[in-house]
């Protein structure tokens, strides 16, 4: 399927590569096929903005930038975003171990409720993520 044209810069073909690497291909495939006109402009932007500036920088490996983003998605409480990029974290190499610091972490300097939200999730796409891995 052809892209939109608005999504034609080198910066989002740019963006969508990596996005698809952490993401993966098919979620991030069906958000930019299926885009419909009103959210276009925030695709884009989200896609040129926050992975093909930002996470192509060479300051942060994506292994980090994914812990970051799972405790910051904690802390605003976003339980979508959370599940999001906790698939994100393992497919970056984060390890669950990892990921439970990381909310152990958040726990304390963003709440508990936030953190308890983000360990439910994080525990049901784990258990995912492992099911899958057995089954493959």
């Amino acid at each position: 399927m052809a892209l939109p044209p608005e999504f034609s810069s080198e910066l989002f073909q740019k963006g969508l590569e990596v996005r698809r690497a952490v993401l993966g291909a098919h979620y991030v495939d069906k958000s930019v096929n299926e885009v419909e006109d009103f959210m276009k402009p925030m695709q884009r932007m989200t896609t040129e903005w926050c992975w093909g500036e930002i996470w192509t920088r060479s300051g942060l490996d994506r292994k980090t930038r994914s812990m970051i983003n799972v405790a910051m998605l904690t802390a605003l409480n976003r339980p979508a975003e959370v599940a999001l990029h906790i698939r994100g974290a393992l497919n970056n190499g984060v390890s669950a171990e990892e990921i439970q610091e990381v909310l152990l972490q958040a726990c304390i300097y963003c709440g508990v409720p936030a953190a308890l939200d983000s360990f439910k999730i994080a525990n049901e796409v784990v258990k995912s993520a492992r099911a899958e891995a057995v089954n493959s």
